[in-house]
């Protein structure tokens, strides 16, 4: 598979809807090659986990235990990808409507959702009526949402006067300038929001937050030891899709990645908000 370089700069630069509709279209396949499975987050690693399916399925059922899933009845996942996580909680939540919204209508035609409903749109302006869903979450999508406010609003929107928002989210430091991040200021093609951005954009979209933690220790070295343990294995299969380049970047990439959040520099963090009522906001 051949990558545009001016594909690949807008990726990198401009950034908007249509560029990360690429950006995934062209690189997703890495991680399903690499790890045989249909979900494309970093994962949780810990103990437990050895293969990145295990962590990231660990990731999900954490994310569903942080919303408190098993207690409502509709939800929505935005930026849902090929809806991975979204069959994990319909398999252990059989009565839980599920709504998987994405803007990049190619993933949600190509996987055969059951009865999880598909819905194309941007999470800027979300196609739920006002106060219907019990529960919205964003498992590592929000960082290409821009500007991330406007999802924040249209979630508060949407979400009833119990409803909870849930977002696992990777994060930079103010610190994280091109001479501290590197080829990571290129290769991670999000906003790199900052913790305390995050923070106030919920506060000023009508949200409180009652559970915070970072994660990226159990995220990030894990992920990229994991990678150059097997760079072997994984380098055949990838380069079986891709040119030597591509595979060179990602490693690279793995490598700064690691140091970054050993100097603490990126971050990743676990939010679980509660809707304020309109008398609080």
């Amino acid at each position: 598979m051949l990558i545009n370089p001016v594909d690949l700069l807008l990726w990198t630069f401009r950034r908007n809807e249509n560029d990360v509709i690429k950006l995934y279209n062209a690189l997703s396949p890495i991680m399903e090659v690499s790890t045989g499975g249909d979900m494309l987050n970093f994962g949780y690693w810990d103990n437990s986990t050895s293969h990145p399916i295990d962590a990231q399925k660990k990731l999900c059922s954490m994310i569903g235990e942080m919303a408190e899933i098993s207690s409502a009845d509709i939800i929505a996942d935005i930026g849902s990808g090929i809806l991975g996580p979204a069959k994990i909680w319909n398999s252990e939540y059989p009565s839980l409507q599920i709504s998987s919204v994405n803007v990049n209508f190619s993933q949600l035609a190509s996987v055969n959702s059951g009865k999880i409903s598909k819905l194309n749109s941007t999470a800027r302006m979300l196609p739920f009526s006002n106060s219907s869903l019990d529960r919205v979450i964003a498992l590592e999508s929000a960082q290409h949402f821009k500007p991330i406010g406007d999802f924040f609003s249209e979630s508060n929107r949407i979400l009833k006067d119990n409803g909870v928002l849930t977002l696992a989210i990777p994060t930079a430091t103010d610190d994280s300038s091109l001479s501290n991040l590197g080829i990571l200021k290129f290769t991670w093609s999000s906003e790199h929001y900052s913790q305390k951005n995050i923070a106030d954009e919920l506060f000023k979209n009508g949200f409180e937050i009652i559970e915070s933690n970072d994660i990226g220790k159990n995220v990030y070295s894990p992920l990229a030891e994991y990678y150059i343990n097997n760079r072997f294995e994984l380098q055949k299969k990838i380069l079986s899709r891709y040119s030597k380049y591509v595979e060179k970047i990602l490693f690279e990439s793995m490598k700064k990645m690691q140091s970054a959040s050993e100097k603490g520099l990126i971050g990743y963090l676990m939010l679980k908000c509660k809707r304020l009522a309109l008398d609080s906001r």
